[in-house]
C-alpha cells in the first residue's frame, strides 16, 4: 500500500495523506542550523549540536506520536484547524506534503481557505524560514485569524527534559515589534539567543505556554486560538513559547504571503547588551531584514535548489530502471549528505541527547559524500583523527559543538581505528590531495601533542597488530562494528549499559570481523604506502595482512562459513557447534571483500551459506538461529527479542557488504538482488508493512523470527546510506576512484544491456557508456576513451578540466 508517490522531475516525495504508517520526515539545513520536520510539520530545530544548542522543544516517545513542531492555526469564525492536519487534526478537503532536498512544502485546504507552507534553511543562514501563503478559494470575503506557534527548548536538551526544579523558574523573553526573543540564561554564561519573527504587523502575541495553550489543553486546542485572541502573555519562569496572531482579510481569489523566521544569534561578550537587561538585537534584525519579503525568500530558495543541483551532478545514472535511477541520482546521495551532517545523533529515533558524531560512523559516512563535498570531507577527517589516542585507539564519539571526545561513551571499540584508514584513502583517491597526510593532527584534541595524519593512519593499522589474541586474530575490545556483541562485558546488573560498563581487564575475546576488515582495509593502507613511495612500510604492512589472512583461514573458518568471533573463554561464536547464532553476516561480507578464501572456494561456500541460512524476502538477517535466551558471555545482542535489531534482525548496514562480496566472486545477479531487497524505492508498494519512509534507508528491518517481519525502524541516520551508495556506484555499476584514475569494473545482472554514468572526477566530466552485448556479469573486454582504445580498465587521470567520452564493452 502506498501513501504517496515519487516526483522525480522535482526530486520530491509527495505524501497525499497525513496518516502515514509512521511520521515521515525530512531534514532542513546544510551547515550549522538544522531542523527535523515531519509530514505534519512536527519536529524541532538546533544549532550545530542537537543536545547542547536545541532551539525548540520536542517530546520523544509521546502519545499521540509526533507532538510538537512549527505549527500554524487558522481561526475561521470559530472553526479551528491546521493546514498540516496536525496538531488540530480537523478533516481537510485537500492535503499534501512534498519533501524535497533540504526543504518541505505543505498544502492544506478547508472551508474555502488554502494555506501553502514552504520550510527551509537558507544557505549560510542560522535560521529556519517558513513562507506561509493564505488564499481565499471561495466566492465570498473571508476574515480569518492566523496563529503561529513554536515552543522553545532551554538549550541543553538533556537538562531541559530532566531538571524541572530549575527550569520552571528560568524562562525569559523579550518582545519587540513582530519579533519574539528567547533569552533564557542569556544574562549568565550564555552568549546566544533565538528569535521568532514575522514580516508583518501583528494583532497579538503569546510567549507563555500555559497562557497560550491553557493548563489542561493540548496542542490540538490551544485556548488562545479557541478564543480567537492572543493574550499578549510574557513568559516569566515557566515555559517560553512564541506565537504571533495575524488577522487576515481576503477577497475571493486573493492571497497574502507572510515570512516567519526562527533564528539563532551569538554575540561577543562585549556586545551582549543594547542597554541594561536588553539583549543586542543587531544580528537578529539583520537576519530578519535579509528575508523580509517574498522575493528575497524565493531567491534564497532558488540558491538552495541550485546548491543541491550541483551536489547531485557529480554522479548520475541513466538506466532502464527508474527506481534504480531515483535511488542513485536523488535519494541515496541525499541521505548520505544528511548522515554527514548528523552522524547518528538526531532523528525521530535518536533523541540528539545521548550520541554525538561517531568515529566509526563518520568515517563510513564519508565514503558516501566525499565525491560531493571533498573540502568538507577534509575538515571532517581532521576532526575525527583529532579524537584519536597515541596508541591508535580513539573516542567512540565526539560532540559536534566542541569537537572533543565524548567521555560518556569512552573508547575501546577495536574496529574504530581501521575506519580512519578507509575514510582517508577514499578522500585521497577522490581528490589526489596527499598533502592532507602531512597535516599536524592532535591526539585527544591536545594541540601540544600532535603528529602527521599519516602517523595517525600508521597507529590505526598497528592498533590491530598490537592487540591480537591467542588465535592471532584481533581482540574485540568493548565491541567491534556490532556494538551489541559484548564478549568481555558479563553484565548481570539491570539497566547497566553494555557499552560503558567495566569490561574484564584481560579481555581475550577475538573478532573475525576485524580480521576481515584488517585484510580488506590493510590492502588500502599498503596501496597508499606504495603510492607515497614508502616501500618499507608497505612491505611491513603486507606481511601483517598476509599473516592475518592465514590466521582467518586457519582459525576463522567453520567448514561452510566464516566464524564471527571467539568469546572470552576461547569458545567459537558463529559456528555450527553453537546451539543458537550459528552464522553471522558481518564476517562473511568483509572476509570475502578482503579476498580471503576466494581462491580456495571458501568464499563462495560462505556466501552460499548466507543464502541458505540468513536470506529472507525483505533482506539478510544478521545471525541465525536467533537467540532465545540471555547469554551473559554474549552481551546485549541476546537481550533483544528474536528478529529485532542485532538479534537476527535485518540490520541493513551490513547487507551491502554481502552485495560487495558477491561482486568479488563475480555474481552480479545475486549482488543486485541483495541490493534491491532493502532499497527504499523498491519497497514503496509495501509501505504499510515497512512503515518508515519509502525514500530513505532504515537501520533495521524486523527479521524472519519477528512477529512483524518486514517492519522497519530507525530510518535516516544509518551507515546503510553510505554503504549502499558505495555498493551500487562502485561495486555493481563499477566506477571506482583510484589513485591513477577512474577504475571501471562493473559486476551487473546478466540481462542488463546498457547504462550510462556521468561522473565528475578531479575537475573533469566523464560520460561513460557501459554495454553488455554478451550477457555477462563481470569483465571489461574493451574500453575506448575519447575515441582511442585504452589498455586495461582504468581511465587515466586528466588535468584539462574537460569532458571525456568513455565507451566500455563487457565480455
Amino acid at each position: 500500500m502506498k501513501f504517496g508517490y515519487f516526483d522525480d522531475v522535482n526530486r520530491e516525495y509527495v505524501i497525499n495523506t497525513p496518516k502515514t504508517p509512521y511520521p515521515w520526515i525530512n531534514y532542513l539545513g546544510n551547515e550549522d542550523f538544522f531542523g527535523l520536520i515531519s509530514n505534519t510539520s512536527g519536529g524541532y530545530c538546533f544549532y550545530k549540536d542537537a543536545r547542547l544548542r536545541r532551539i525548540t522543544r520536542y517530546r520523544y516517545n509521546n502519545v499521540p506520536i509526533d507532538n510538537g513542531g512549527r505549527y500554524f492555526y487558522v481561526y475561521d469564525n470559530g472553526d479551528v484547524w491546521s493546514h498540516t492536519w496536525k496538531p488540530v487534526k480537523k478533516e481537510l478537503s485537500f492535503y499534501e506534503c512534498r519533501h524535497g532536498l533540504g526543504y518541505s512544502k505543505f498544502a492544506g485546504e478547508r472551508n474555502g481557505i488554502r494555506i501553502d507552507q514552504l520550510s527551509f534553511v537558507p544557505l549560510h543562514f542560522s535560521g529556519e524560514v517558513e513562507k506561509i501563503t493564505v488564499k481565499n478559494t471561495s466566492s465570498e470575503n473571508k476574515s480569518i485569524k492566523l496563529f503561529s506557534f513554536v515552543e522553545f527548548c532551554l538549550w541543553d536538551a538533556n537538562d531541559d527534559s530532566t531538571n524541572f526544579q530549575r527550569n520552571f523558574s528560568t524562562g525569559e523573553v523579550e518582545v519587540e515589534d513582530s519579533v519574539i526573543y528567547h533569552k533564557t540564561e542569556y544574562k549568565e554564561r550564555r552568549n546566544h539567543y533565538s528569535f521568532y519573527s514575522v514580516n508583518s504587523k501583528i494583532d497579538g502575541f503569546d510567549t507563555d505556554r500555559d497562557s497560550f495553550i491553557g493548563l489542561y489543553n493540548g496542542f490540538e486546542d490551544p485556548q488562545a486560538v479557541v478564543d480567537g485572541q492572543a493574550t499578549n502573555s510574557v513568559a516569566s519562569g515557566w515555559s517560553p513559547i512564541a506565537s504571533h496572531q495575524l488577522n487576515v482579510d481576503l477577497k475571493p481569489g486573493e492571497e497574502k504571503t507572510f515570512v516567519f523566521i526562527l533564528g539563532y544569534v551569538e554575540n561577543a561578550e562585549e556586545d551582549k547588551w543594547e542597554s541594561k537587561g536588553v539583549i543586542n538585537k543587531t544580528k537578529a534584525r539583520a537576519m530578519v531584514t535579509s528575508l523580509d519579503n517574498e522575493e528575497k525568500v524565493d531567491k534564497a530558495f532558488e540558491e538552495l535548489k541550485a546548491y543541491w543541483d550541483k551536489l547531485l551532478s557529480h554522479y548520475t545514472l541513466d538506466s532502464n530502471d527508474e527506481k534504480l535511477n531515483r535511488m542513485v541520482n536523488i535519494w541515496n546521495p541525499y541521505q548520505c549528505m544528511i548522515t554527514f551532517n548528523m552522524s547518528r545523533s538526531a532523528s525521530y529515533f535518536e533523541s540528539g541527547i545521548g550520541r554525538g558524531m561517531g568515529f566509526r560512523d563518520s568515517n563510513q559516512d564519508l565514503l558516501g559524500f566525499v565525491h560531493q563535498i571533498p573540502e568538507r570531507a577534509r575538515e571532517r577527517i581532521i576532526d575525527i583523527a583529532s579524537t584519536q589516542f597515541e596508541d591508535g585507539g580513539c573516542y567512540h564519539q565526539y560532540q559536534p559543538l566542541t569537537k572533543k571526545g565524548n567521555n560518556d561513551i569512552g573508547s575501546g571499540f577495536n574496529d574504530d581505528p581501521l575506519w580512519l584508514i578507509l575514510g582517508v584513502t577514499a578522500y585521497i583517491k577522490e581528490t589526489g590531495d596527499t598533502a592532507i597526510l602531512d597535516e599536524q593532527v592532535p591526539f585527544d584534541c591536545d594541540p601540544n601533542n600532535t603528529a602527521t595524519l599519516f602517523h595517525h593512519l600508521k597507529v590505526s593499522f598497528d592498533h590491530v597488530v598490537n592487540n591480537l589474541g591467542s588465535h592471532g586474530l584481533p581482540l574485540i575490545g568493548r565491541a567491534d562494528w556490532n556494538d551489541c556483541l559484548n564478549l568481555n562485558c558479563f553484565s548481570s546488573t539491570p539497566g547497566e549499559p553494555f557499552q560503558t560498563t567495566e569490561n574484564k581487564e584481560d579481555g581475550t575475546a577475538e573478532s573475525v570481523l576485524i580480521a576481515g576488515m584488517f585484510v580488506f582495509i590493510g590492502k588500502e593502507y599498503i596501496d597508499l604506502c606504495n603510492e607515497l613511495g614508502k616501500a618499507d612500510e608497505a612491505k611491513r604492512a603486507a606481511e601483517h595482512v598476509e599473516n592475518m589472512r592465514k590466521a582467518v583461514l586457519r582459525d576463522g573458518y567453520d567448514g561452510e562459513w566464516f566464524l564471527r568471533a571467539y568469546d572470552y573463554f576461547g569458545n567459537k561464536i558463529g559456528s555450527n557447534e553453537n546451539e543458537e547464532g550459528k552464522i553471522f553476516i558481518e564476517s562473511q561480507g568483509f572476509c570475502v571483500m578482503g579476498g580471503i578464501g576466494v581462491e580456495e572456494g571458501l568464499a563462495e561456500k560462505a556466501l552460499n551459506s548466507v543464502i541458505e541460512r540468513l536470506d529472507t524476502k525483505y533482506g539478510i538477517v544478521l545471525n541465525s538461529p536467533a537467540f532465545t535466551k540471555y547469554y551473559i558471555e554474549m552481551g546485549e545482542i541476546s537481550t533483544y527479542p528474536a528478529g529485532y535489531k542485532e538479534n537476527a534482525g535485518i540490520f541493513c548496514h551490513n547487507n551491502p557488504w554481502i552485495a560487495c562480496a558477491e561482486t568479488v566472486i563475480g555474481r552480479g545477479d545475486r549482488a543486485f538482488e541483495v541490493y534491491k531487497k532493502i532499497a527504499p524505492a523498491y519497497l514503496e508498494e509495501i509501505s504499510d508493512i515497512h512503515k518508515t519512509e519509502p525514500y530513505v534507508y532504515s537501520q533495521m528491518v524486523a527479521g524472519k523470527d519477528a512477529v512483524r517481519h518486514g517492519e522497519a525502524k530507525n530510518s535516516w541516520l544509518t551507515g546503510t546510506a553510505a554503504w549502499n551508495f558505495i555498493t551500487i556506484s562502485q561495486w555493481i555499476l563499477g566506477i571506482k576512484p583510484d589513485y591513477r584514475g577512474l577504475k571501471v569494473d562493473p559486476c551487473i545482472p546478466k540481462d542488463w544491456k546498457e547504462y550510462k554514468i556521468n561522473r565528475t572526477f578531479k575537475g573533469c566530466d566523464y560520460e561513460i557508456t557501459i554495454k553488455n552485448p554478451n550477457a555477462v556479469c563481470k569483465g571489461v573486454k574493451q574500453m575506448i576513451v575519447d575515441g582511442k582504445a585504452v589498455e586495461g580498465n582504468v581511465i587515466p587521470n586528466f588535468t584539462d578540466n574537460a569532458k571525456h567520452v568513455v565507451e566500455v564493452t563487457l565480455g
